[in-house]
Order: C-alpha cells, then structure tokens, then sequence
C-alpha cells in the first residue's frame, strides 16, 4: 500500500512478501515508559495543533495580508498569485511588479518555534555557501529571513522552475548520492539544539502517548494497537545507539527533488531533523525488493565518493519505515481539525484505517524477524 502527500511524502511502502508475527507477540496492555514526553517533540509549540490562539486566522489567511506581506522583501506585489499545493502550509506563488515572481511561506501556528525555523534556513545557508543546490530562504528588508504578520511566521523563496522526476535512473542516483554525502558533510559540521532527533523517542513513543492521551485510536483496536507499538519499539531501540546523528534533509523523497537551472535540487527542509544518514537513504530508494537494493547501492557507491557510509546503518531502514508510519498516523491526526484534511483523508481514523495500521505495523516486526534471521544463517560456522 503507497499513499504519497506533498509535505510527508511517502507514507507508506509496506511489505506484502512477509507474514505477520503470531498474536502471542503482544501484550494484552498498554504501557508507557517512565519519562515518556506527552507528545510533545523539540521545537514544537503545542501537542494539539487545534489548541493554538492562531489556528482559525492561519485557515482564513486573507490575499490582503498575504500581498501585504511581500513588502517585507522591499518590494511590490501586483496582486497576481498562484496556490501551491501544500497540507502543512499554506504556500503561494506571488507576481512581483518587477516582473519576477516569489515563492512564499506561511507556517502552520503551533508546530515550530521561531528558533526551530530559523535552524532550518541556517542549515539552509549552510548548504548553498557551500554551492550545494538547494533553494534557501530570501533575505527580508529587516535582515532576518523569517517574517511575522498577526502572529503567523512566513519566509519567501526565490521562484526555481524545474520538474520532479519520475523515477531515478542509474546517473541520477549517482549525482544524488554525490549530493547527499555533501549534504551531509555540511550537516555534520555544527550542532543543532533547536530541531527533533529523530529517534525512538521523538516519533515512537511521543508520538505514540499522544494518540493514546486524545483517544484517536478506535476502542475495538486500541489495546492490540498500543502493544504492537510498544513490541516495536523496544525491538528497535537498541539499534539506534551505534549510529551518529546529524542535521539532515529528513524528508527526502523524490516529491523533494527537482531538475532545474542547477541540475537537481532539493527543496523543502521543513521537517531537517538530527538523524542517521541511511534516513535521507531509504527516502530517496525506498522500495526493499531486489531493484530497490540495487538502486541504494548505486546511490551509496556515489555517496562514499565523498562521505563514509557504514553498511551497518542499513539496519534501520525497516525501523525508519515503521517510525514513519506511526509518524503519519499522528500528524494527520494533530491536524484533521483543518478542513483540507477532513476532505483529503476522509478514511483516517475509521476502524478499518487502524485495522490497517496494526497489520503494517506487525508485518514491520516480521521483517526485522526475517533479517535477524539471514543475518544468523550467514555467520561463520
């Protein structure tokens, strides 16, 4: 099953050639973890996005203020603008009187703080001194890259013209991988404190805590879901902690990438996390038959040209897949008090949804089971 959005990207890319681990595996109960954040991630302002003073002016951004807001560059507006096609913000294509065009970005109240979103458009900086092509945020007349009107942060972006490509070939792969290590390298060289880690903590049991504290998971499967979480996560934990953590994209997919002036680019860093390499990996390769290995290994080889790349850390491929499920899950949850998702995902939150939820999830078990497996069978004797 594949459901794709333009901000997540792809959601899910479940495996159909495993069988899913006998009921016996879970526990009859929920239990949180001492400690557990109340689903609540770094740099996030609330846990309920619908709770925020701002959410209702957020929904009814008028072209007024949105014009208005232009001015900020030390420019005009002409009143021509185009809607861009974004769930978690509200992004438009603005006509400037010079003729150029501008891309700007109004963010959703509540998910990041000033300083979250300023850590993005400094690792954004970042990358293009060191002439890496990603677009970063324009500079405003007051010197800063972020704006504010009536509470709501909004940036601008120069208009960059291009096209997503389909499907990687082999070439492209290798001018990605090449990219990504760069990207990467950038990203090692400084600490980052004001965005998610993406671990265990963050988008498993934060996440998971708060689709239990706001009952969004139906009653008939509440119990079952719950524990076949829990039975995941502790089963993942461990291998997180070998694995070095940096900034990164942390939404690679191919939706993020386009062919433009400078080749291919790499757009949106909303959701730039601290997390492991192979994350940015798997995105950008994420299917896990016979082709799909054999496109990573390309990227990789081009990848190694320029930064290191242990094979170990493929590991966490299957718990990165499962991570973002239940991230997900949690994020159209957070938001379906907005209409555009109420009639985009009109099939969240049913029982058959979370019927779904929990079989993928299991079948993310079952594969971790059938690696530790061939990894035994192919030791030394």
């Amino acid at each position: 099953m594949l459901q794709i959005d333009d901000d997540i990207g792809n959601r899910k890319d479940t495996p159909t050639d495993v069988k899913a681990p006998a009921e016996s595996v879970v526990a009859p109960f929920w239990r949180a973890p001492a400690g557990l954040p109340a689903g609540r991630m770094p740099g996030e302002v609330l846990s309920d996005l619908s709770d925020h003073d701002l959410a209702a002016r957020f929904n009814r951004l008028t072209p007024d203020q949105i014009l208005a807001s232009v001015e900020s560059l030390g420019v005009r507006a002409t009143g021509r603008f185009i809607i861009l096609n974004s769930f978690e913000n509200r992004v438009y294509q603005l006509e400037l009187e010079d003729d150029g065009w501008v891309v700007g970005k109004f963010y959703r109240p509540g998910r990041w703080s000033r300083r979250t979103i300023l850590a993005e458009h400094r690792f954004l900086r970042d990358l293009r001194a060191e002439e890496i092509p990603v677009i970063a945020p324009l500079e405003l007349v007051s010197g800063e890259t972020l704006g504010e009107i009536e509470g709501i942060f909004y940036c601008f972006y120069p208009r960059v013209g291009g096209r997503s490509p389909d499907e990687l070939n082999d070439e492209q792969l290798r001018i990605i991988g090449r990219l990504l290590a760069r990207i990467h390298n950038v990203g090692a060289c400084a600490d980052e404190s004001h965005r998610v880690k993406l671990d265990v903590t963050t988008y498993g049991w934060a996440n998971l805590a708060w689709l239990m504290d706001n009952d969004v998971v139906p009653t008939e499967v509440r119990a079952i879901f719950a524990d076949t979480v829990r039975v995941l996560l502790e089963r993942i934990a461990p291998m997180f902690a070998p694995v070095p953590m940096h900034r990164i994209h942390g939404d690679c997919h191919v939706g993020n990438l386009i062919d433009g002036p400078e080749g291919l680019t790499f757009l949106d860093f909303d959701d730039m996390v601290i997390g492991p390499a192979v994350q940015d990996v798997w995105m950008l390769v994420p299917s896990f038959d016979e082709h799909g290995r054999a496109q990573r290994e390309t990227l990789l080889e081009a990848y190694s040209e320029f930064r290191s790349f242990s094979p170990s850390w493929l590991r966490l491929v299957e718990p990165l897949r499962a991570l973002r499920f239940l991230r997900y899950a949690t994020w159209v949850a957070r938001r379906f008090h907005d209409p555009i998702f109420q009639s985009t995902f009109n099939h969240f939150g049913t029982l058959l949804y979370w019927q779904r939820e929990v079989q993928d999830l299991r079948e993310q078990i079952a594969r971790l089971d059938m690696a530790d497996e061939l990894r035994v069978t192919s030791l030394p004797r």
